[in-house]
């Protein structure tokens, strides 16, 4: 992020941004925002001056930075707020604002420095939301580094892999969490006389307490496990294949 954002240069190697090397041009870099994770936020001002202020550095005219800076604060859940000082807020309402900032000059391309940091579940949820639903109605492309695998799942439609610089693995999120040959089956009763039931047709299962795994299923399984619980009586609450997550493909990798 600091390469995009012209901060520092590479060592080796190039990075491009929009076709031009961030770090040599200005140009590229007045087109994208940039959410920081720290809280670097001036506490004295209100919301909407400090909008106003990004704005107007972006190149936007007094007048229109106004109006802008008010539709974003709008967007983003802050239009009863944006007269208090930012030092007032809470954790959740300054990622809003940060937020904010980073969009108030309508860039191509915004990076998001771990945006749900700091927010319990409920505000973790929403902030995703909001991020979804930022990049739809403004049309502009986000790039986010996050530690939270299920953020990305929730929010990215791609992913890139990084270990100590060098690029490990790439690829569509749904395309990487795709469902995989395992069967995963929940069973409300009679759990032993179902699991005999299809030992008897020849499917073999594990438990991890809760559910019943069939490794490598196939789809001649289904019937087997149809007829196992008519035999045995058991109510089947769940099947399902099991679907990877992105926390299963890091802890899968090798150390």
């Amino acid at each position: 992020m600091k390469l995009f954002l012209g901060l520092i240069q590479p060592t080796s190697g190039s990075a491009m941004l929009l076709g031009e090397e961030p770090y040599r041009s200005t140009e590229g870099r007045a087109r994208i925002g940039y959410m920081p994770e720290n809280d670097c936020l001036p506490k004295s001002m209100t919301a909407s001056e400090f909008l106003m202020h990004m704005a107007q550095v972006s190149g936007i005219p007094p007048g229109q930075a106004r109006t802008r800076a008010a539709d974003v604060l709008r967007h983003v859940g802050l239009d009863e707020e944006r007269y208090r000082p930012i030092g007032e807020y809470s954790t959740g309402m300054k990622q809003r604002v940060k937020l904010a900032q980073a969009i108030v000059h309508d860039p191509v391309l915004v990076l998001l420095d771990e945006p749900t940091a700091g927010l319990d579940p409920d505000g973790r949820q929403e902030m995703l939301r909001l991020i979804h639903r930022t990049a739809n109605t403004f049309g502009i492309s986000v790039m986010l580094s996050t530690h939270l695998m299920g953020d990305v799942e929730r929010t990215a439609d791609s992913v890139i892999v990084l270990e100590s610089g060098v690029l490990a693995q790439e690829g569509a999120v749904a395309k990487l969490t795709e469902e995989t040959e395992t069967l995963l089956i929940e069973v409300a009763d009679r759990h032993e006389e179902f699991v005999t039931a299809l030992a008897a047709r020849g499917v073999q299962t594990s438990d991890d307490g809760q559910l019943l795994i069939i490794e490598q299923a196939r789809e001649a399984d289904y019937d087997l496990i149809r007829d196992a619980a008519v035999e045995s009586g058991a109510r089947i609450r769940r099947l399902s294949p099991e679907r990877r997550t992105l926390t299963d493909i890091f802890r899968s990798r090798p150390a």
